[in-house]
């Protein structure tokens, strides 16, 4: 019993520094490729006229004037202390800015990641267990594949919000739950389109060749029940290419989120990331890049985790 329980946690203690070198290589390659980008944070807050004492100053008072590597340790440090630094456009701490937005952004890549899961492994495995509308399944995951999210956001907005008034178009809704689910539906259908899609059509692909397997043939014809065969058979060694697509989609929501918040007039971190950029608020940007950053890490490292569990050889060589 020892030993299980040692290789396990060794496991689980290899993944978690894994995660956390990931993050700390991600946050310095923000932090670096931000500090090469044009453009002087002095100059933008003493503006244009400034004379070069005033900018010298507030270089110094910002840190620009140090070395690359001891500026990101100051951030690094500020960060494990809840220091997100001051945005240069607001003139206030990073995250009272960013800290209201982020449960509209994470309700809505929820809400996504609930349809792409539901629709994308609904059709995909209707699609591959019935051949006479697989076809029709396959031909209309494409469609979603190949419309662009700008686009069914226009084409969502007017028939469901315009035509039929079904749901708001914009805005994220009054602190109700249910409110809040109402404004976010059209955003997240929009979100979950081409993602859904995708699962729709890689979990079609692996159901169909588990379907094919010998070993299912064997319990098909020992007259053994459809759907246990489904459940035990086919799905359970299909769930792992499916974990796969499903955590690589799931954890590129929060990177697509920010084109469908500024289509819907949300006011969350995909927006406010968009707005920083443009106005060049550089503590605003690394704050909510390494937050998105970190998002999609941990969710490839839950997918990991997922597939060790779903498969013992995956395990087996984890845990040597």
């Amino acid at each position: 019993m020892t030993k299980p329980f040692a290789r396990t946690a060794a496991t689980a203690l290899l993944r978690l520094l894994g995660v956390a070198a990931s993050v700390l290589v991600a946050a310095f390659a923000l932090f670096a490729a931000l500090a090469a980008a044009p453009g002087d944070p002095a100059s933008r807050l003493a503006g244009t006229h400034a004379s070069e004492r005033t900018l010298e100053a507030i270089r110094h008072r910002l840190g620009l004037d140090q070395p690359l590597p001891v500026r990101f340790w100051d951030w690094l440090t500020g960060l494990c202390h809840g220091d997100l630094g001051t945005s240069l456009t607001y003139r206030q701490s990073v995250s009272s800015l960013i800290g209201p937005r982020i449960g509209d952004t994470l309700l809505l890549v929820a809400y996504a990641a609930v349809l792409i899961l539901v629709f994308g492994l609904g059709l995909g495995i209707w699609a591959a267990l019935s051949r006479r509308t697989g076809t029709a399944i396959t031909a209309l995951t494409g469609v979603g594949l190949a419309v662009p999210s700008f686009v069914a956001a226009s084409v969502l907005v007017a028939l469901l919000a315009v035509k039929v008034h079904w749901f708001p178009a914009l805005g994220g809704g009054g602190p109700s739950l249910g409110d809040r689910l109402q404004h976010l539906t059209l955003p997240a259908l929009t979100l979950a389109l081409s993602s859904a899609a995708y699962l729709a059509q890689m979990t079609k692909a692996a159901v169909r060749e588990e379907a094919d397997r010998e070993h299912v043939e064997t319990a098909r014809s020992r007259a053994l029940p459809g759907r246990r065969i489904l459940r035990r058979h086919i799905l359970r060694n299909a769930m792992i290419p499916i974990s796969t697509a499903a955590g690589l989609t799931v954890g590129g929501l929060i990177a697509a989120d920010v084109v469908v918040e500024q289509a819907f007039g949300l006011n969350g971190l995909g927006a406010t990331l968009v707005a920083a950029v443009a106005q060049k608020d550089t503590p605003v940007v690394q704050a909510v890049g390494l937050l998105m950053v970190v998002v999609f890490i941990v969710v490839n490292a839950a997918t990991d985790a997922l597939q060790a569990a779903l498969d013992p050889r995956i395990r087996a060589v984890s845990s040597r």
